[in-house]
């Protein structure tokens, strides 16, 4: 009796743990909440994406360069003495022209009041002799050496004012002065700094390119370039290339010129770059999350019929947050961003937010 009740007992135990196991076995109809792939429509993974449309994209290069003037000198005499004007302000705009430093000429002008003389005797007596030859009341040659005084002296004077122009510093071009370095009654020769002068309507830029870029950069080519300091961002254009590759650091080097309105830019500057090579008006982008790269491609997750696809994609130019496709995907497809790790191909997923790749920037 007592082995029946042991018994009797076990049988119970067994029969508790088993009947969650084969209830369903015993179930009049089928769970109706069961899709055709055997996924729970309540069990669907919630995930984001976007929709795919075309935009426009630059192919840019980052790179860095220094601003210089548009045209700048180092003012300095032709002729040594002593100074006797300074007709400057440190820092002050002057005209082309307009004269900025003289220097002592009192014994050039000296020597062309006597020249200035001489020259006005010779030319009476020319002009005597010329009269006199017409009457045959001197000989030709008598008359030529008179005239070839008159011809010299003229030289002379002609020299004497060349070197009285030496003695004037005028501006070259428009444009703003630095700080100067003499002051009146001090002797200067060729070698002494004065000042310089800065033409700073425009700037230009000088920057460099890795060699890689040679046949892709051409004049007329954008830039936008920043500088510290200024919040602005500032454009330009390449005007000009050098015409061979620097062996050292196997770059090529361009120089780029830029309005200067308000004269914000200062030569000398250090400036971050960005080369603009091409822009692309119908470029496929999407965020750079949605990528997954793998051993020889990279892949996309599409939902088509809310249902995941897997797709294999060539890729273009890349900018920090987003990536151009160029082959495997087209205008209108939705493209996962999150959920990536959790979905496979044929899954049925649940999109609850559909944005657009112009908010990945």
């Amino acid at each position: 009796m007592k082995k029946v009740s042991i018994l009797t007992v076990v049988l119970i135990v067994f029969a508790l743990l088993a009947y969650p196991k084969v209830k369903p076995l015993f179930s009049s109809s089928p769970d109706s909440s069961r899709t055709e792939s055997g996924q729970a429509a309540n069990d669907r993974l919630n995930v984001e994406a976007v929709q795919l449309e075309y935009e426009t994209i630059d192919d840019q290069i980052f790179t860095s360069g220094s601003i210089l003037a548009d045209e700048e000198v180092e003012l300095s005499a032709e002729a040594s003495g002593i100074v006797t004007g300074i007709f400057i302000d440190e820092g002050s705009y002057v005209d082309e022209g307009e004269l900025l430093l003289k220097i002592n000429d009192s014994e050039l002008q000296a020597e062309k009041q006597r020249a200035a003389f001489r020259l006005a005797l010779a030319e009476q007596r020319e002009e005597r002799q010329r009269r006199l030859l017409e009457r045959g009341g001197i000989s030709q040659d008598d008359y030529d050496a008179t005239l070839n005084e008159v011809n010299v002296i003229r030289s002379e004077l002609d020299l004497i004012n060349a070197r009285i122009n030496q003695t004037e510093i005028r501006a070259p071009f428009s444009g703003r002065i630095g700080l100067k370095y003499v002051s009146e009654g001090s002797y200067i020769s060729p070698n002494s700094r004065i000042a310089t002068l800065q033409a700073l309507d425009r700037v230009k830029i000088d920057f460099s390119v890795p060699e890689r870029y040679m046949a892709r950069v051409s004049e007329g080519d954008k830039i936008t370039f920043t500088v510290q300091g200024i919040d602005s961002t500032f454009t330009g254009e390449v005007y000009a290339i050098e015409p061979r590759i620097n062996r050292e650091t196997r770059t090529i080097q361009l120089r780029a010129r830029s309005e200067n309105e308000g004269h914000m830019l200062f030569p000398g500057a250090f400036t971050n770059i960005t080369l603009i090579l091409d822009s692309i008006e119908d470029a496929l982008m999407v965020p750079t999350i949605s990528l997954i790269p793998e051993l020889n491609s990279q892949k996309l997750y599409v939902v088509r019929n809310d249902e995941v696809s897997e797709v294999r994609v060539q890729t273009g130019i890349r900018t920090s947050e987003k990536v151009q496709i160029t082959e495997g995907v087209a205008v209108g497809d939705t493209v996962l961003t999150t959920g990536l790790l959790q979905v496979n191909p044929g899954m049925k997923v649940n999109i609850t937010n559909m944005g657009s790749v112009s908010d990945y920037e």
